[in-house]
């Protein structure tokens, strides 16, 4: 049986995990993320104890700014210091295995068409809408990363002139369809309003319609530009996209190509709380099989 590691590298906590390919979790070690140095070593330490001869390739998932060509870590905002990581080449060096890296988009999109919603799909786009906003595409059966690894990054479009700020730019989608732009409606976290909305609160559940008229009209133009059999939405969609479907499905009705609209399914994320760990080891998989090793 082959077998992979799976890295899930994030701004609080950090995971490794050893998983088949049949995608069954075979060990997995947890951490809080500490400073450059003392996570990259606990992370090595963390492989080298997962570790079995059946061991093929190891998949790194981390939130951007990357350069998956050159398995570079360029800085993200949530991991102070990790500029210019190469993450893959230190892998490679100490593993003697091939290492691929991905942002998170990228492997939590390559998780859902694998295992998950998407199992089957040719053509599927898969939207975080967690604290920030991002896609990752699936394209004619293949991830589809973009000529430096930027692919996707739909929440830095703009939604409207000005107003709430999200990915560095006002008016942005990330500035509304996100954990983080719901946060500055200044009622609380998503999470907050959601079991406010639950409870009846009529503030909670505009709220809410307005977010699914916004996540309506991104779903239009993604409908429309990449013609998908499916957009899979994780995270916040998973626990309260019933209070924004209504609105959601009408502002797609109107916007969006009738044919292309009727061609795509809108459902959420089925992988739940292991998403992460599938979504690293499904990049490690993933590159292997693309290196035809």
């Amino acid at each position: 049986m082959n077998e992979y590691i799976g890295i899930d590298i994030g701004g609080t906590k950090c995971a490794v995990v050893r998983g088949s390919d049949k995608g069954k979790i075979l060990g997995k070690r947890k951490f809080s993320t500490r400073d450059r140095d003392s996570t990259l070593e606990e992370l090595f330490d963390s492989v080298k104890g997962l570790w079995t001869e059946e061991t093929r390739a190891i998949g790194v998932s981390c939130g951007g700014p990357l350069d998956s060509r050159r398995g570079v870590i360029l800085g993200p905002p949530n991991l102070p210091g990790w500029e210019e990581v190469h993450i893959v080449r230190m892998l490679q060096e100490r593993f003697g295995v091939p290492a691929y890296l991905a942002n998170d988009a990228d492997a939590c999109a390559v998780a859902e068409w694998r295992f998950g919603a998407g199992k089957g799909c040719r053509n599927m786009i898969f939207l975080t809408f967690g604290t920030g906003l991002g896609a990752g595409l699936i394209l004619n059966g293949k991830l589809y990363p973009g000529a430096c690894g930027m692919a996707g990054e739909v929440g830095h479009i703009r939604l409207y002139p000005g107003g709430h700020t999200g990915y560095g730019k006002a008016g942005s989608f990330e500035g509304y369809v996100s954990g983080g732009g719901i946060a500055q409606y200044g009622l609380g976290d998503a999470a907050s309003l959601a079991d406010r909305a639950f409870q009846g609160d009529p503030q909670a559940r505009r709220l809410w319609e307005q977010t699914g008229q916004d996540l309506g009209r991104l779903l239009a133009l993604l409908t429309d530009l990449l013609n998908p059999e499916m957009i899979v939405i994780g995270s916040i969609y998973a626990r309260a996209g019933i209070y924004m479907e209504a609105a959601m499905n009408r502002i797609l009705q109107e916007e969006a190509l009738e044919a292309s609209r009727k061609a795509c399914r809108i459902v959420p994320a089925a992988l739940g709380e292991s998403l992460g760990d599938m979504a690293a080891l499904g990049i490690a998989m993933a590159g292997r099989e693309t290196d035809g090793t």
